[in-house]
């Protein structure tokens, strides 16, 4: 397992768990048809770092950290990941999150905010909360899913400096 700073030109990697993700429609607030070039600005450009989840040379999962919020809030930062549907249950989400949570202490944050968890992505919302994370909002029906309609997008948070 290596999980490493990503760099631009892995966004050609990255691009296919992406891809395969937005396009579900399932867990992200991204458009299913976003293109590359939008997509590389929102995983690569704009946050503060994106790593990636390397094995044998293959990227099979992907995260980035930034700030949640400027000013009075810079001490919270956000974080999304992806993974493969192909590396699925083997912990992947699990040591990318665990990894974030010590980049966002290194790097200064108090604390961690998922802002929009999508209450039917089941196995997040269980990872999250066994890793710490705590559900103190919800959103009623804020998420439009693909299959199931309009459900609830959960704010989770935690604490980092413990």
């Amino acid at each position: 397992m290596n999980i490493r700073e990503a760099t631009r030109s892995d966004f050609e990697r990255i691009w296919p768990i992406f891809r395969e993700i937005a396009a579900a429609g399932e867990t992200y607030a991204y458009p299913r048809d976003i293109t590359q070039a939008q997509a590389e600005a929102l995983w690569i450009n704009a946050p503060r770092k994106t790593y990636v989840f390397e094995e044998a040379g293959e990227i099979l999962g992907t995260y980035y950290l930034k700030t949640n919020q400027a000013g009075p809030g810079d001490h919270v930062c956000n974080c999304g990941y992806m993974v493969s549907s192909a590396a699925r249950g083997r912990g992947l989400a699990t040591a990318m999150c665990e990894h974030s949570q010590q980049v966002a202490r290194t790097l200064g944050y108090k604390a961690m905010q998922f802002n929009f968890v999508a209450a039917s992505n089941e196995g997040a919302v269980r990872l999250w909360t066994r890793l710490g994370f705590a559900t103190v909002g919800r959103l009623p029906k804020a998420f439009r899913h693909p299959v199931l309609g309009y459900v609830d997008a959960l704010v989770m948070y935690k604490w980092l400096d413990d």
